[in-house]
């Protein structure tokens, strides 16, 4: 199930103005102006930044997202007649190819069941063409980025037109090898409610995830540091591998 804080009317409705800077997005716009891109599908849309972005270059966009509170707000942002919104997980997907795949922010690691990641690279193999790119982006396991997930480190407060002053934090409950689940927090101060959503993210070794990607046919054709957190995030380059129809 999505978390609350992609369903939640009074979350789903400050979560762009939460995220702020979008710089991290750069990389895949770069990608599909690199590998000329026509088409794409973004999975994991959430609210759409990626999505709008690519659409307003002239690529046509599929855009895949399992929370209906997230895809409310994607379409009602300008330009957003112009991409093709989907509810669900990969495997929902309808048939189409694509010559791009994006995974962006915490889109890979979410995907923390080993039985729906394999499915969600098999049905991007089977969408992208052979010529096609498959990016997307995972925190590098040894920086523990879950040790700097607490009130202290995290906390930020804003003010919000129309909304008043918000106060979040990231807080981890629980590291249970790989998996790291954590807590948001949100309080609003116009009438002092307050809102968490429970998270869970797999973090993925360098090594497993270009096993995981050459076991469903994939070549990694290269892995970047991200630009905007360089030694704390990869990005992942990869391409459909020669006589990889038969996984």
């Amino acid at each position: 199930m999505p978390d609350r804080i992609f369903e939640h009317p009074r979350l789903t409705a400050i979560y762009d103005l939460l995220e702020g800077d979008r710089s991290d997005l750069e990389v895949y716009v770069s990608a599909a102006e690199d590998f000329n891109a026509r088409d794409a599908l973004d999975i994991g849309c959430g609210t759409g930044s990626l999505a709008l972005l690519l659409a307003s270059r002239g690529i046509a966009v599929t855009a895949l997202d399992p929370a209906a509170g997230s895809l409310e707000m994607a379409r009602r942002k300008p330009g957003a007649e112009q991409v093709r919104w989907i509810q669900g997980y990969a495997g929902d997907l309808p048939a189409l190819e694509v010559d791009l795949v994006t995974m962006t922010g915490n889109v890979a690691q979410a995907i923390a069941d080993d039985e729906d990641w394999s499915l969600t690279l098999a049905r991007i193999h089977d969408v992208l063409r052979p010529d096609g790119c498959l990016v997307f982006e995972t925190r590098v396991p040894a920086r523990t980025a879950w040790t700097e997930w607490n009130r202290r480190d995290s906390l930020a407060v804003r003010d919000i037109p129309g909304v008043g002053r918000v106060e979040s934090w990231l807080e981890t409950t629980e590291v249970n090898g790989p998996l790291v689940s954590f807590r948001w927090t949100y309080v609003f101060a116009s009438d002092g409610q307050v809102l968490t959503s429970d998270s869970t993210l797999r973090f993925r070794e360098r090594d497993e995830v270009e096993s995981d990607l050459v076991a469903h046919g994939f070549r990694v054709r290269e892995i970047r540091d991200a630009p905007d957190r360089p030694g704390r995030e990869l990005i992942f380059y990869a391409h459909q591998a020669p006589d990889s129809a038969i996984r």
